[in-house]
């Protein structure tokens, strides 16, 4: 079988190197893409007179014909043709013959490629944006479930201060905004039209590249036929966002299977998001969240696979790009399947309100509520730091909290303290303190919960 570039040739392909060189076995995805912007191409060779009408029909038709095909599994895949967009031109050729060889007309696989894979990624980021979304609906759901539980929130892994429930989770609504964000902000990068720009220094014949960017969607054009061919900035830009994202779940998922363990007890995991042990019979195991947060090195393997990729090459096309894909297709897939797991993970569990409550005074989680009323009744900030850190030790002492020592023995730390001191000491009373805007507090989480019930319909932007 003819290579389409064999014409200078002559020898046949050696079959190691037909097996080394071939990228079918997973840029045949691309199918879809490929076929959308050969249409369209095709209608632009059609309206500025270089095949006709009923020729732009006939592709067009026979393409229809081709996708058919291959979505229903019938159409055969063989590595001497390389991949996906030479199988797809020499189905067309088979069906129609010398109009099928002129559908590459003012295009080479290069802007060909690009402008597949700019679709593909397109498509990709409408994919991840909506299941971050579902995400988001999962845990503003959770936080009104939840209603007005309140939690320890920990740094260096202590108990530091504490929270409204919904705190936590729309902490995690912000993290995915600024991921929604990211992926709108990729698009516009993306959304660029490089078809026609042809291999390398463009074409002499009389195309129409506006024509078929409008045809397929693209905000502009892309304005340098040279840079086209070697540009994978957007690749490497999106598998960026995927990487963020991953990272983000992974913090999430660290965090539930601490609150999943015997020691912490916050959160009971549902049967069908657990697994278990071959030994030890009581066993049940975080495994998906441990395998988010493990896919997480996946990814951003990935982001740097891509980016050693193109260290050092030369300008136009090279070779080495044939390997972006792989990288591509597997930071995405992975990303797609945790983030629909993580959300089905979130409508399901159950929070273990009473374990919370139980523990919910251990710790001293009012210390810097305390501290702060005492620079309200005008002891220095350092101050009235030391004097709660010197009461806490001697709460440690006694074995008791904060809110069980007696006025007197309060007043003899600062002689400024006055019975409202009870209005502030214990968690409860720490939380309800709390007033600043994007705080823990009750009042707060429920303006920022109204705020993310309508934000998260809206566009990231």
């Amino acid at each position: 079988m003819a290579k389409a570039w064999s014409g200078r040739f002559q020898q046949d392909t050696d079959q190691r190197v037909e097996q080394f060189t071939e990228s079918i076995s997973f840029d045949q995805r691309l199918a879809e893409v490929d076929i959308r912007a050969s249409k369209a191409h095709a209608r632009m060779l059609a309206r500025v007179k270089l095949i006709t009408d009923e020729e732009a029909d006939q592709i067009a038709e026979s393409l229809d014909e081709i996708q058919k095909e291959i979505e229903n599994g019938d159409f055969e895949m063989r590595i001497e043709l390389e991949d996906i967009h030479m199988h797809i031109e020499n189905a067309l050729i088979e069906r129609i013959g010398d109009v099928g060889r002129k559908l590459h007309t003012a295009r080479s696989r290069n802007d060909q490629v690009s402008t597949d894979m700019r679709l593909y990624i397109r498509d990709a980021i409408g994919e991840i944006s909506d299941l971050l979304q579902n995400l988001q609906q999962a845990f503003v759901d959770r936080a009104e479930k939840d209603g007005n539980m309140v939690v320890p929130a920990y740094t260096h892994l202590q108990r530091a201060q504490p929270v409204m429930i919904g705190h936590y989770w729309t902490a995690y609504c912000e993290k995915l905004h600024r991921d929604r964000h990211r992926l709108s902000d990729c698009f516009e990068r993306v959304n660029i039209s490089p078809l026609g720009t042809a291999a390398l220094a463009g074409t002499s014949l009389p195309i129409d590249r506006v024509a078929t960017a409008k045809s397929l969607q693209f905000e502009r054009l892309c304005g340098n036929s040279l840079d086209v061919s070697s540009d994978r900035d957007y690749i490497i830009e999106y598998v960026f966002c995927l990487s963020m994202i991953s990272l983000h779940l992974s913090s999430w998922a660290e965090e539930w299977i601490l609150w999943f363990s015997t020691e912490f007890g916050f959160l009971k995991l549902p049967d069908a998001f657990t697994t278990g042990s071959s030994i030890m019979p009581q066993k049940r195991n975080p495994d998906v969240l441990e395998l988010i947060r493990g896919k997480t090195a996946r990814v951003v393997a990935d982001l740097q696979q891509l980016m050693v990729l193109v260290k050092s090459l030369p300008l136009a096309y090279n070779r080495d790009l044939q390997e972006d894909k792989i990288a591509l297709f597997d930071a995405h897939d992975t990303v797609a399947d945790c983030l629909s797991l993580a959300a089905a993970i979130v409508e399901s569990a159950e929070l273990q309100t009473e374990r919370i409550k139980s523990r919910l005074e251990d710790g001293f989680l009012d210390a810097t509520t305390f501290m702060e009323y005492l620079i309200q009744k005008g002891v220095p900030m350092r101050t009235a730091h030391e004097t709660v850190g010197k009461m806490v030790s001697t709460c440690e002492d006694k074995d008791c909290r904060l809110a069980d020592l007696s006025i007197d023995e309060l007043k003899a730390a600062c002689d400024l303290i006055e019975e409202d001191v009870f209005e502030i000491l214990g968690t409860e009373n720490a939380v309800a303190a709390l007033s600043s805007y994007g705080s823990g507090g009750t009042e707060c989480v429920e303006r920022q919960l109204k705020r993310w019930k309508k934000k998260i319909s809206e566009p990231a932007r």
